[in-house]
């Protein structure tokens, strides 16, 4: 078993607040985060794909697929956008770094067969990344 672990970057803005709570409480349980304003980020996602190596190529999966995967899947919707209002998974859904790295996953996790995703790790900043692996497993 190989994984290959690939590293993408995007940039987004988004707030901290879900719609149904007042402001008040949007600041109690999310901070300065919660700015009405929002605020951006500079994230990097990192894709991990395991799976056993195809004796002919030598790669877990055909060359540029985990990338144009990303692209098409992950950048192209996320990049340059302010989360909570341009991308729909995210209008009733607080986009957490947590919610961002599992919509990620769910994204591509069905996609990179016959290779597994193993996870999916956004950072966000200097000091604060998250790791997602999924619930169960794919059948």
């Amino acid at each position: 078993m190989i994984r290959v672990i690939q590293r993408y970057d995007f940039s987004a803005a988004h707030v901290l607040a879900r719609p149904e709570w007042t402001s008040e409480r949007n600041r109690n349980v999310y901070g300065k985060c919660a700015n009405p304003a929002g605020h951006g980020h500079n994230y990097r996602v990192e894709v991990a794909v395991e799976g056993d190596l195809d004796p002919k190529t030598g790669r877990v999966l055909p060359e540029g697929m985990i990338d144009a995967l990303v692209e098409s899947r992950v950048l192209r919707p996320l990049d340059g956008k302010f989360l909570n209002r341009d991308v729909p998974e995210f209008v009733q859904v607080v986009p957490t770094a947590e919610n961002i790295a599992r919509h990620i996953w769910d994204t591509l996790a069905r996609e990179v067969t016959p290779a597994r995703l193993a996870s999916v790790r956004l950072v966000e900043t200097r000091n604060n990344s998250v790791e997602y692996a999924g619930d169960e497993e794919l059948v």
